[in-house]
C-alpha cells in the first residue's frame, strides 16, 4: 500500500512517532501512566511486551517495595518502565478545629476518624529517590513539579531518562530548561490528581488537552508526550497530529484484567460519562479528578467542610477510603476516573495497547 506522504514525512506524526520510539527503545509510542495505587507490576509487565512502556506510581511506596516493583516487571518482561513521584511540597499547615470539622463530616461515611489520623507522614523522598536509582530504569518521571538539579545530573550519569509531567506552558518552560528529556503534557480530562506545580492554583489553571498540547509543542524543544482522555485510537491520533510524539494513557488501561481494579470500580467506568466525573480535594487534600460519587458529590456541596491540606485528608479519609474499597462500595471509594473512561476496554493490556497504535496508524494513512 502507498504511504501517505504527509502521515509519514519528516516532522509528520508517524514520523515523529516513530523516532521517539526509536530513540526510547520502545515498538509503539504508548506508556503507561504512573498511577499511584493501581499500576500493579502485571499491568506493566502486559504494557511493555506489547512494545509500550510500564510504569509505577511510586507516591506512597517504601524504597525497598519500589526495587521489590521493578525486579517483579523485569522478571516478566524485557521491555522499558518509568518510575514516577510527586515533588514533595511544604509541610501542610495545619488547623485543629477544620480538622475536626472534617473528621465530624467523614464520620457521616464511614468508620470513626482516629484522632491522629491526620498525623500520616509520607515514605522519605531522598531515600525513594535513591531506591529508584538503584532500580535503574529506562526512565524516571516527576509531577507535581521539577527534581532537583543534583538528582537530575545522578540520574542522568547513570543513562536514566528524565519525562516531566506539566499541565501548564509555563510548567513546560520550566521543566525544559531544567533538563526534562522529554514533556508530559497532562491535560484537565486526566484521571486522578492535578499534576499542577502549585497546589494552590491547581483548580484554576486547569486547561483542556487539545488546547494545552499544541500550545506546548510550540513553546519547547523536547519530544511532548501527550496525556489525559485518551482511551482509543482516534485519541492518540488526534494527539499526533497535534505534535506529541506519544501518548501516556491512564485510565484506558483501568478496565484490563491487570490493573486488578476492584470490580465496582471497574464497572463504573465503563459506565461513566464525561460529565460523571469531578475535580475534588475531598479523597487526599489535592485535586484529582474522581468519579462523581455520592461521597464526592457531598463533599463539594453547600455547607461541607473544606478538605484539610495534603496529606492530612488523606490520612482523615484512609478509613473510609479502605473500606469502600473492601465493600465494593462505589458510593464512597476513591474511584479516579478520566473524562473519557467509558472508552476504557476490558481486553488484556497489551492488546489494548497494541490496538491503540495500529488504530492511530490507520487513521493517519500509515
Amino acid at each position: 500500500m502507498t504511504q501517505n506522504p504527509e502521515a509519514t514525512g519528516p516532522g509528520a506524526p508517524l514520523a515523529r512517532a516513530r523516532l521517539f520510539c526509536e530513540q526510547n527503545n520502545l515498538a509503539i509510542p504508548v506508556l503507561l501512566a504512573p498511577m499511584a495505587g493501581a499500576c500493579p507490576a502485571s499491568l506493566s509487565i502486559a504494557v511493555a511486551n506489547a512494545g509500550g512502556l510500564g510504569a509505577c506510581g511510586a507516591l506512597l511506596m517504601q524504597p525497598e517495595a519500589i526495587k521489590t516493583w521493578a525486579a517483579a516487571v523485569r522478571a516478566g518482561s524485557n521491555g522499558g518502565f518509568q518510575l514516577n513521584l510527586w515533588i514533595p511540597g511544604p509541610p501542610p499547615p495545619r488547623d485543629a478545629a477544620a480538622e475536626d470539622a472534617v473528621r465530624d463530616f467523614l464520620n457521616q461515611w464511614g468508620p470513626q476518624v482516629a484522632p491522629d489520623a491526620g498525623e500520616t507522614r509520607p515514605p522519605d523522598f531522598a531515600a525513594q529517590c535513591e531506591a529508584m536509582l538503584e532500580a535503574r530504569p529506562a526512565v524516571i518521571s516527576s509531577i507535581m513539579g521539577l527534581y532537583p538539579p543534583e538528582f537530575v545530573e545522578r540520574m542522568k550519569a547513570l543513562g536514566i531518562k528524565w519525562f516531566a509531567n506539566v499541565t501548564t506552558v509555563a510548567e513546560a518552560l520550566l521543566a525544559e530548561a531544567a533538563g526534562a528529556d522529554a514533556i508530559v503534557v497532562q491535560g484537565m480530562e486526566a484521571g486522578g490528581h492535578r499534576g499542577a506545580f502549585d497546589a494552590q492554583t491547581a483548580e484554576s489553571a486547569m486547561v483542556g488537552l487539545f488546547s494545552l498540547l499544541p500550545a506546548v509543542c510550540d513553546a519547547v524543544k523536547r519530544p511532548v508526550i501527550a496525556s489525559g482522555g485518551i482511551a482509543d485510537a482516534r485519541g492518540v491520533a488526534a494527539a499526533l497530529i497535534l505534535g506529541a510524539c506519544a501518548v501516556q494513557i491512564g485510565t484506558g488501561f483501568l478496565r484490563c484484567p491487570e490493573a486488578k481494579l476492584p470490580p465496582a470500580w471497574a464497572d463504573a467506568l465503563g459506565q461513566a460519562k464525561p460529565e460523571d466525573t469531578i475535580v475534588t480535594r475531598a479523597f487526599s487534600g489535592r485535586p484529582g479528578r474522581s468519579l462523581a460519587n455520592a461521597y464526592a458529590r457531598a463533599a463539594s456541596a453547600p455547607g461541607a467542610p473544606a478538605p484539610a491540606p495534603y496529606p492530612v485528608q488523606r490520612g482523615l479519609t484512609q478509613a473510609m477510603r479502605e473500606k469502600a474499597a473492601k465493600g465494593g462500595d462505589i458510593t464512597r471509594m476513591q474511584a479516579w476516573a478520566g473524562q473519557s473512561a467509558a472508552m476504557a476496554a476490558t481486553d488484556c493490556a497489551a492488546t489494548v495497547a497494541r490496538a491503540l497504535w495500529a488504530g492511530a496508524i490507520a487513521r493517519l494513512g500509515g
